[in-house]
């Protein structure tokens, strides 16, 4: 596999990991249902994005393209270089099953939003109902 070229790759290096604008309207409307959270704390697997000490949950905030999920967004497939993005996605999705059994292994509850989930705010309803019920 090569990696792409010098333009797209600074083009990516810009793309945020943290407090990125989905993450940010998630913990803004988990905020204003009166959850409390740490943000990526550093001593458990996989640094979520957000944590609710109190509830023993995890929230990860995953960009659809990124980690490939089955939604129009997620579905964009690369115009250049797809071998290469292919895996890349491919190897996040593992990363990511990986970190959730890490998570679960120490007794956490996970929770996933993706970022086609923060325009709909009965979707981020749901997950504040879920969250105050634990």
């Amino acid at each position: 596999l090569t990696p792409p070229d010098a333009a797209r790759s600074r083009l990516m290096r810009q793309v945020r990991r943290e407090h990125t604008a989905p993450e940010r309207a998630v913990r803004a409307f988990l905020h204003s249902q009166g959850l409390r959270f740490r943000l990526h704390p550093a001593d458990l697997p996989g640094r979520p994005d957000l944590v609710l000490p109190a509830r023993h949950t995890a929230v990860f905030v995953h960009g659809c393209f990124w980690h490939g999920h089955d939604c129009r967004h997620g579905a964009v497939a690369a115009r250049r270089n797809a071998d290469f993005w292919n895996a890349k996605i491919a190897a996040n999705r593992a990363r990511d099953a990986r970190k959730a059994a890490a998570l679960e292994a120490l007794g956490w509850q996970v929770e996933v939003v993706w970022e086609c989930q923060v325009r709909d705010a009965r979707l981020l309803g749901r997950l504040a109902r879920r969250l105050l019920a634990r």
